[in-house]
């Protein structure tokens, strides 16, 4: 264990703190986070511990829905300038536009978006169950879909729904194209290539499987595939490796590189502990109804609008 890592060790005990890393983070990061996996599902396990303070290794909505749903616990971003591209192209003034033009539509809002935004939806999604998602709202309900389109796509192809798109989109996910996938074919004929579902449509269509992150890592377990090529951000090769070494992972695109999940870092992590900053907090009205979206999400049975 490095110098840094010790230190970093030694405050989380002292601080009685927990440290979450996405499955994009740097793999140093991976290596010294408590638990890692997606967005949600480390905000959920946020709430779910003890520890006073939760370090969230990842980008700047992540933090703020683990703020929500774990209001009295310190949520540390280690970078604050670790944003989300994608997050910032839709704001709530946008999402009530759409529901001016549409009032009997039912908003669904990818879990990838400002807690304003949230604040403004009906329910929110994950990659994961975004389909499960659009099959709860009844077939006679308007459907609109913030704030990624290729997502919001590929769940409209899935379940044969009509959705109203809001025009935004991860950029490293959409730097993936289908001559990607098609130069994957033609130099790994056997393996398996599985993409996101942020990617756009095309990728989606001509891989074998659209998967989020969670999905991708529970596949790659089960396949007996020896050879996987997967069409996401990169940092999630060190988890598929890690867990799965006698398999051989090929990135369908090197440069799938989210620069904002890169900016946390060992250092910045060990100066969050020091400072217990930078803080991310959510008012207390936004966080109200944001949670709304986030437990109808959570709940059974059909979604109509609030």
């Amino acid at each position: 264990m490095t110098a840094i890592a010790t230190k970093i060790q030694k405050l989380k005990k002292e601080r009685n703190a927990v440290i979450l890393a996405h499955n994009y983070q740097l793999a140093e990061v991976q290596n010294i986070a408590d638990f890692s996996g997606d967005s949600l599902e480390l905000a959920r396990k946020a709430a779910q511990l003890d520890e006073d303070v939760v370090v969230f290794c990842g980008v700047h909505f992540m933090a703020e829905t683990a703020a929500m749903l774990s209001p009295e616990k310190t949520v540390l971003l280690p970078d604050s300038h670790s944003g989300c591209p994608m997050a910032d192209m839709a704001s709530a003034g946008d999402v009530l536009a759409l529901r001016a033009a549409h009032p009997d539509a039912v908003v669904v809002c990818y879990v990838n978006s400002t807690a304003d935004v949230k604040a403004v939806s009906d329910v929110c999604c994950t990659s994961a169950n975004a389909v499960d998602i659009v099959n709860r709202i009844p077939r006679d309900r308007e459907i609109i879909f913030v704030p990624d389109k290729y997502l919001g796509g590929h769940v409209a192809h899935v379940t044969g729904r009509d959705i109203i798109l809001f025009d935004g989109y991860c950029p490293t996910h959409a730097r993936q194209l289908k001559a990607h996938v098609d130069a994957a074919r033609a130099t790994y004929p056997d393996a398996p290539i599985i993409v996101h579902p942020e990617s756009r449509r095309e990728v989606c269509f001509a891989a074998d499987e659209a998967l989020s992150t969670g999905q991708m890592c529970a596949w790659a377990k089960n396949s007996s595939a020896r050879t996987i090529v997967v069409g996401t951000e990169v940092g999630l090769m060190h988890r598929l490796r890690k867990e799965n070494p006698e398999k051989t992972f090929i990135p369908l695109l090197d440069q799938a590189v989210c620069e904002n999940m890169k900016k946390n870092t060992l250092e910045k992590i060990l100066w969050s502990l020091e400072d217990l900053s930078p803080r991310v907090t959510v008012p207390e009205d936004v966080a109200q109804k944001a949670n709304q979206a986030v437990l109808a999400m959570l709940g059974e049975g059909p979604i109509g609008c609030r």
